[in-house]
């Protein structure tokens, strides 16, 4: 009767290893719409579970063949996040700089904080002015497939540095501005553009293209629309809502350090 009880280190090492992966899914999925979807097939899964226990075994059969048969569905609705989670594995610089990262902490956080406030703050300028941008911060995955495209720069930022660079009659505001490791390594990148129909139409090519790089990567972007001088924060190919500078400022502390 108390069958289950009887528990042995691999048991113990299989729930830490599920839990872990359930953990890394949740982390990559969390703010997209994927993560509803998700939520609803852990759902069906524990169901198909608890009615395996209780031999349920008319439900039991249905749910089991709804899992089975829906594996390429899954594939195809969560091609993009599958692509960044096998992209994350395959980072090679990723425990190298979990190293650096732990030995110069305050001084890399102080910079981060420092270049983050530094682009928000050229942003606000450039809002008011209705001045076009389209900023990249690369994080793990490697960028260089698109920094061919532009010219590659080592630029320490400052605000001012961020508003001549997009300044309309500046020879650099053409395209986007790629950011890593707190400098500013390459500006007129030209990025891919999605073909995503659900992005609203007052959204012009410079969103387009941070959703497509901020799908493709785990990047994250900003833009000014020329139009309304409108900021906005992308992130996984969706837009994170903010309501001040302030906020933004924590997203991109928050989403940099991760």
């Amino acid at each position: 009767m108390l069958d289950f009880l009887d528990f042995s280190f691999l048991d113990a090492l299989d729930i830490v290893l599920v839990a872990i992966l359930i953990y890394y899914i949740y982390k990559l999925l969390k703010g997209t719409v994927a993560i509803n979807i998700f939520i609803g097939i852990a759902f069906i899964f524990l169901i198909w579970k608890i009615t395996q226990i209780l031999k349920m075994e008319m439900l039991s059969n249905i749910l089991s063949y709804l899992l089975s048969g829906g594996v390429i569905a899954l594939i195809i609705v969560f091609q993009q996040e599958i692509r960044r989670f096998l992209l994350m594995l395959g980072s090679t610089n990723f425990s190298a700089r979990k190293k650096l990262l732990k030995q110069f902490r305050s001084t890399s956080d102080s910079k981060l904080i420092s270049t983050i406030d530094a682009v928000t703050q050229a942003c606000k300028k450039m809002s008011k002015s209705k001045t076009g941008a389209l900023i990249v911060f690369k994080r793990n995955n490697s960028l260089d497939f698109v920094k061919s495209t532009g010219d590659k720069m080592f630029i320490e930022i400052n605000q001012p540095i961020i508003e001549s660079v997009f300044y309309k009659n500046s020879p650099l505001h053409d395209g986007a501005t790629l950011i890593e490791d707190n400098v500013i390594t390459a500006t007129r990148v030209v990025l891919p553009v999605t073909n995503e129909n659900e992005i609203p139409e007052r959204f012009g090519l410079r969103h387009r293209a941070a959703v497509s790089i901020t799908e493709k990567t785990d990047a994250v972007c900003i833009t000014v629309s020329e139009e309304s001088g409108q900021i906005s924060y992308i992130m996984d190919g969706n837009f994170v809502l903010f309501d001040d500078i302030e906020e933004l400022n924590e997203l991109l502390e928050k989403d940099l350090s991760s």
